[in-house]
């Protein structure tokens, strides 16, 4: 039997938040001696679940509950402070509009780049130019510094990065929002195709139309917990009948 692409046990994330004044003399050379006083803030705080290669799985709940925490650990890009992440194959993220490109660099290096970083040879990100410039729809636009683009057309860089390489597992928070309804349709059909191949796909975003077009599957993450995870439609309607219940309570 075959490990699952996916595999979280027990994880926790802990973040310390410290409560700081506005600054002034006195302040500064009291903290010389004594430090801010501190709260722990669990993040994620036991949470458990396989993920099958090929399945798709939303994550949705309310801010701060630990969606975007839980597919950073995944990533690597953060660590637990407990438990384990153990991940079959590549992971590639899309979680910010332009994360990880250089503003000053054009479109064509930053992609040069973005692949170094993701571990990819400079023979395989030059096989693969041509047809990410042509997913992101950028020719015009390639060899201009970053920083002039739209935010359409960084998220539009950034995707066609990020599945470039076929990644066993593919990680997408939120950022498809801004996109154009065009452009959207053309990237939930590949993350159809790269599903269908065998890539688990992992998808945050407070659009349940979204999740609920891509994702069979769902977790409901509420302060660093799992409420529940199950079929989709189920998850969404219990998720969205709590929230109701806690707006006419409000």
């Amino acid at each position: 039997m075959s490990s699952p692409a996916i595999r979280i046990t027990d994880l926790r994330k802990m973040y310390r938040v410290r409560h700081e004044r506005r600054p002034s003399i006195k302040r500064t050379i009291i903290r010389l001696l004594r430090p801010y006083p501190t709260d722990v803030l669990w993040a994620l705080d036991g949470v458990s679940f396989c993920a099958e290669r090929g399945e798709a799985v939303g994550v949705i709940g309310s801010n701060g509950s630990g969606k975007s925490t839980l597919l950073r650990l995944i990533a690597g890009i953060l660590r637990p402070t407990e438990g384990s992440v153990e991940v079959q194959g590549r992971a590639s993220g899309l979680f910010e509009l332009a994360a990880g490109f250089h503003p000053e660099l054009s479109g064509r290096d930053n992609i040069q780049l973005t692949g170094a970083l993701m571990g990819q040879s400079r023979e395989e990100i030059q096989q693969r130019y041509e047809s990410i410039i042509e997913f992101a729809e950028l020719a015009d636009f390639i060899d201009v510094p970053v920083k002039t683009y739209s935010s359409g057309m960084s998220l539009r860089l950034g995707f066609a990065v990020a599945i470039a390489f076929e990644p066993e597992v593919l990680l997408v928070d939120e950022v498809l929002a801004v996109a154009d309804e065009q452009f959207q349709r053309k990237a939930y059909k590949h993350l159809e195709r790269l599903q269908a191949q065998g890539s688990a796909l992992f998808m945050v975003s407070h659009e349940m139309a979204a999740i609920e077009r891509m994702c069979s599957r769902c977790l409901w993450l509420d302060r660093g917990t799992i409420v529940e995870d199950g079929p989709t439609p189920d998850v969404i309607g219990r998720y969205l009948s709590a929230q109701g219940d806690e707006n006419d309570g409000a």
